[in-house]
């Protein structure tokens, strides 16, 4: 991994609608790279459905090294439900990852945007910080193996891994976020039920809390949790949370502003950062134009502004936010996916932001 004021990114696209929204998003950094001088340097490779027919496994032990040595990874949606046999080559890329690289954090934003009709009482913009390495999650808790244990036939006995280092790395991730924000946190949690677990989560939230005297710490039982978001999203800022019911709330958030093809994701850890569509792969409209690229472009624009925290660079920050206005002044023109009410093609719509980010450095 480099720390030069440059950024080596690994591209992978993926499958199914992978490679055509993949292809947009690539246009937009490149356009992106060119205003702001940025020196971005686009790496392709391939993983996935791809990589297995050609190399017998979709995830090659080499890439793990490419990665690691670039600055970041721009990840196409993959079609994880088919990887079911690692030892028939079906790894799971998105797990692979995730776990390889330690990317503990999963920072899913949610706002509503002008022009798109969306599911909530009111416009909210608001983040939700997921941890990403443990919980109940059977290929995250366990150094060999899954962590759900067959008893008999009729009988299941799934395990959840909570540890202290994790609750804590994750919660300061949040006030950290929420610093640059509403200074608001939101923990939720299931301690009513899951006292051990969740009651170290809240512990460690606390804690971090007492360092950010700031911002204000809610605490939430995540059944209620759901309930609230629903009537008043706009009420809530940074919401942090243990990895099942961050990866629920996430996808609940994004749907509420409008879809989940609006939701930007970013995996991030303390060296590795990997941009991620919140979407799957969407195998039935692939090769049709018609897929959704805002997901991965808003993606990439968070890559841009982790490594601009890494780095304290401006100019980084400075594409990022350019990246998501001309998003979202694209989506209130029209300029977009028919999915969100627009007009446009995949292609298209990835032209449609580039031609913003060109048009502002002209002027």
């Amino acid at each position: 991994m480099s720390l030069s004021n440059a950024m080596h990114l690994v591209v992978l696209p993926g499958d199914g609608i992978g490679p055509e929204i993949t292809e947009a998003t690539v246009a937009v950094l490149e356009a992106a790279s060119t205003r702001f001088g940025l020196g971005l340097r686009l790496d392709p490779d391939m993983a996935g459905h791809e990589s297995l027919k050609r190399h017998g496994t979709t995830v090659r032990p080499e890439l793990l090294d490419k990665v690691r040595a670039a600055d970041g990874l721009v990840l196409g949606p993959m079609s994880t439900f088919d990887y079911t046999d690692e030892s028939k080559g079906g790894i799971n890329p998105s797990m692979f990852f995730r776990k390889n690289l330690d990317l503990f954090a999963n920072v899913r934003p949610a706002r509503t945007y002008p022009g798109v009709r969306h599911h909530a009482a009111a416009e909210f913009d608001l983040i939700v910080v997921r941890e990403n390495t443990e919980g109940f999650y059977a290929d995250r808790n366990m150094e060999s193996g899954g962590s759900e244990i067959l008893v008999t036939p009729d009988v299941c006995i799934s395990l959840r891994r909570i540890t202290r280092l994790c609750c804590e790395r994750i919660a300061r991730a949040a006030f950290r976020l929420a610093a640059t924000r509403k200074k608001h946190v939101t923990a939720v949690h299931k301690a009513n039920v899951l006292k051990i677990g969740d009651g170290i989560f809240l512990d460690e939230c606390r804690k971090v809390a007492a360092e950010f005297p700031g911002i204000v710490l809610d605490e939430i039982i995540i059944d209620a949790m759901c309930a609230h978001v629903v009537r008043a999203p706009q009420n809530f800022d940074v919401i942090v949370t243990t990895n099942m019911f961050g990866d629920i709330l996430s996808d609940l958030t994004a749907e509420l502003s409008g879809s989940i093809g609006l939701g930007g994701s970013v995996n991030a850890g303390a060296r590795y950062a990997m941009a991620q569509a919140a979407h799957g792969s969407a195998p039935d409209i692939a090769g049709q134009d018609r897929a959704n690229p805002l997901s991965l472009i808003l993606s990439a624009a968070q890559l841009l502004d982790w490594h601009a925290e890494r780095l304290g660079s401006s100019a980084f920050a400075a594409a990022s936010r350019a990246i998501e206005a001309a998003v979202a002044e694209a989506v209130a023109a029209g300029e977009s996916t028919s999915d969100i009410g627009g007009r446009l093609g995949t292609k298209a719509t990835g032209q449609a932001i580039v031609a913003r980010l060109a048009e502002a450095r002209a002027a």
